[in-house]
């Protein structure tokens, strides 16, 4: 692999008409590889509206298996570009069982795996637990090539050495460790975060620096690069007031800094990194060398102080 890659982010709205959203991703594939990018990751559930704004049994049917169109279209599309595709979709794994997933595909149009969101959020308009089964352990994880750990993953694609993690995964630090300690050079984080319309005038500003913070902060800490695209537009839910996706996708390099930023409308953003910064930062500030590795067992608790007074 070459020390310099081309990323490339999809930041888009979604309709109901689920052919027309496939369309248009291909079409904004060939436009991010005809702007050089060599990597390229969708957003989130990126060929639905979000769906889980509201409990309904019928979106279900939206989910489809790895070996099923969705997949098959950007694997043919990663051979023709020769580009590696980061699809995220709802997948359906069995009868009954259904993830929110994201499949890399490698620039010869070889499947190399699929992730499956270790983070479900349960929250108003955001009824993930629902529809979701968190990430696990599955058979495939434990190899060479590419590793697995507890459901984290990485591949080792033609061009770079990538980890996925998805929208609600960004705000654990323990992931992107295990992602970056796994050997990622780049973690993708599709995702897709807005605004409650009556929050967004107290509270819009703050959660997009939040959101942005907590993503670059995983960067600063493990000596990676991480790319963030996220869904635009606001999108109906009947008897609610629905949901604003506020974009604000970005790419930054290890010390944090923006290669590229996103606002609020449909877009695509390219970066070119420098694998070798890797190295550079983590010789200068080598994180990973002074961890106590002995001292982070009670890690695995939910809970470390004592109850609270009046319990």
């Amino acid at each position: 692999m070459a020390n310099i890659v081309t990323i490339g982010i999809v930041q888009d709205t979604a309709s109901d008409d689920l052919a027309s959203n496939v369309t248009r991703a291909v079409a904004r594939v060939r436009d991010a590889a005809a702007r050089g990018a060599q990597i390229i990751c969708l957003q989130e559930l990126f060929n639905a509206p979000y769906f889980c704004k509201t409990v309904r049994p019928e979106r279900f049917d939206i989910a489809e298996p790895v070996d099923g169109p969705i997949v098959h279209t950007f694997q043919a599309l990663a051979k023709e570009l020769a580009v590696v595709i980061v699809v995220p979709f709802y997948e359906r794994e069995a009868p009954g069982l259904y993830r929110n997933s994201a499949t890399v595909i490698d620039a010869d149009g070889a499947i190399l795996g699929t992730y499956r969101k270790m983070h479900i959020p349960h929250d108003p308009l955001f009824e993930e637990k629902y529809y979701f089964a968190p990430g696990d352990v599955t058979g495939d994880q434990r190899n060479e090539q590419h590793p697995g750990y507890n459901g984290f993953r990485v591949w080792r694609t033609k061009y770079a050495d990538i980890g996925v993690l998805i929208c609600w995964d960004q705000w654990y630090p323990e992931g992107a460790r295990i992602t970056s300690l796994l050997g990622a050079q780049i973690l993708f984080y599709p995702t897709a975060i807005g605004w409650h319309p009556g929050e967004k005038p107290t509270f819009g500003d703050a959660q997009v620096d939040a959101w942005r913070t907590a993503q670059r902060a995983h960067a600063i800490a493990n000596g990676v690069f991480v790319a963030a695209p996220n869904r635009v537009g606001f999108e109906p839910e009947p008897g609610t007031d629905g949901l604003e996706f506020f974009g604000q996708s970005f790419i930054c390099d290890p010390f944090g800094r923006y290669l590229a930023q996103g606002g609020t409308e449909p877009e695509i953003l390219t970066a070119t990194c420098d694998l070798g910064l890797i190295e550079e930062t983590r010789r200068n500030w080598p994180f990973l060398r002074d961890r106590r590795i002995d001292a982070y067992g009670p890690i695995t608790q939910r809970w470390l102080g004592s109850s609270p007074r009046g319990s």
